[in-house]
């Protein structure tokens, strides 16, 4: 099984591409997978099983980068990866959803990437494939025209004039496909439209299931319902180009097989699944239970054997979440890591405190990452014909009101920043279209003005932003 292999330098270089500081919690995430990789080089089989992963608890306020770490984190490595929200949770006998459901969700995105792995490797084969059945359409196949008296009692001269025709035509078939499969590849029938016969997808649906805790039998029983019924075909006109992607994909999934994909996505989920856990904060019980907290209590011990290590059913087959790394995440505004109860709070010993962001942390953000907000409205506004360039003192002011907004309402850390910004440039969004001006300047003057009423109004702003 193959685990993902970068050293914790370069999972921590990739992760700064995008998150500005929080060096902690990158230091954190990146030991714990190379910790995986580690316990996988072992030759002492019994010991691997024995080495589980350490699971981490991200404690920060709203804004920080605890999401945006574990969502890119998701796209670095190449391992099944779902982010669950425990508040959609309830305990077992409680209308809702259950949380095995997370493990069931995390084997459907590991089929899901083993099946884009394996469908990509057979492309080549699937497209001369599908040009074959392309081939088929523009020229059918002539049809054997037979006596019937001549099959029913042998007729031996209508055998005998059959195969004389059998050998003449398809000559000119053979022919007048070669032909057409030249014309075919120099891509002079890209826009004929053709009529083709191909698999109807859609499957039987079964909702009743849905949003309750039997939502596994379900999925289950829709499966075995859709298998049981006979393959529907429908007849579609399109062009030659959407028959060929048409036709593609349904010869790569021919040629893959499914079986094999179920049990490797299943080995991949159980060695290198990570699972996301936000809002954990949420379902953490402080002071008097009573009411509503005793469900929030249930799903923690509804939780707790997931994260223990369990096995648990799903369409694909057992599933053991032994391996499987948690990163659990929260603010902890009104409760603490510690009105987690006790057996949940073991079972995640590292712990790490986001901190909260600076004005230079805001000018970082601006313009650092790849995905700089700055970097992503030059470009929106550059599709007008317009050049929007930002002076330097200018992300400076806005990187101070974020701040000032942050401490004096609700500190909602980055995203204050997009509220920031469409507010700035909510004016010259409207108006780009009819701009005859192709360059503005955003300087500190611009900013002042637009945002004037937040400036001079603190009251206003917690309305406003």
């Amino acid at each position: 099984m193959v685990v993902n292999e970068q050293t914790p330098k370069q999972i921590v270089e990739a992760l700064d591409k995008y998150i500005v500081g929080q060096k902690e919690a990158k230091r954190a995430v990146a030991i714990a997978l190379r910790n995986r990789w580690r316990s996988r080089q072992l030759d002492n089989i019994s010991m691997q099983d024995d080495i589980v992963p350490k699971n981490i608890l991200m404690i920060g306020s709203t804004g920080v980068g605890k999401t945006e770490i574990a969502r890119r984190l998701a796209k670095l490595v190449d391992a099944p990866f779902i982010k669950v929200e425990a508040t959609k949770f309830t305990e077992v006998g409680y209308v809702g959803r259950d949380v095995e459901s997370i493990i069931r969700d995390l084997a459907e995105t590991a089929v899901r990437m083993v099946r884009q792995t394996r469908i990509k490797s057979v492309q080549e084969k699937a497209l001369e494939m599908a040009q074959e059945r392309i081939l088929d359409v523009l020229v059918p196949e002539p049809k054997k025209s037979a006596n019937p008296f001549g099959q029913l009692f042998g007729n031996l001269a209508n055998n005998e004039e059959q195969e004389e025709s059998q050998t003449e035509e398809p000559k000119q078939y053979t022919a007048g496909r070669e032909w057409c499969r030249k014309k075919l590849e120099a891509g002079e029938y890209e826009d004929k439209v053709i009529e083709i016969d191909v698999e109807d997808t859609s499957k039987p649906m079964v909702g009743m299931f849905a949003g309750s805790s039997l939502e596994g039998m379900g999925d289950n029983l829709q499966d075995m319902i859709g298998n049981m019924m006979p393959k529907r075909h429908k007849k579609r006109k399109v062009t030659v180009e959407q028959a060929r992607k048409l036709f593609q994909q349904e010869e790569a999934m021919k040629l893959v097989d499914m079986e094999e994909i179920q049990e490797t996505a299943v080995k991949l989920a159980e060695n290198t699944g990570i699972v996301f856990l936000d809002e954990i904060d949420k379902v953490a019980v402080s002071g008097n239970t009573s009411g509503h907290d005793v469900s929030r209590e249930g799903v923690q011990r509804d939780i707790l054997p997931i994260v223990e290590g369990s096995t648990v059913m799903t369409k694909y087959g057992p599933v053991k979440t032994d391996h499987i790394l948690f990163i659990a995440a929260g603010a902890f505004h009104t409760s603490k890591p510690s009105d987690l109860i006790p057996e949940l709070q073991g079972r995640f010993p590292i712990r790490v405190e986001l901190k909260s962001l600076k004005k230079e942390d805001f000018k970082r953000i601006l313009v650092e990452p790849q995905n700089a907000l700055i970097k992503q409205y030059k470009a929106l506004i550059g599709t007008e014909g317009i050049e929007l360039e930002f002076a330097e003192e200018a992300i400076d002011r806005l990187a101070q009101l974020a701040c000032d907004v942050n401490e004096q309402n609700e500190n909602i850390g980055a995203r204050r920043l997009h509220t920031l910004l469409e507010k700035l440039l909510e004016e010259l969004s409207f108006n780009a279209p009819d701009m005859e001006e192709k360059q503005v300047l955003v300087d500190t003057e611009y900013v002042n003005k637009a945002l004037e009423d937040i400036v001079v109004n603190h009251d206003l702003s917690q309305f406003i932003l």
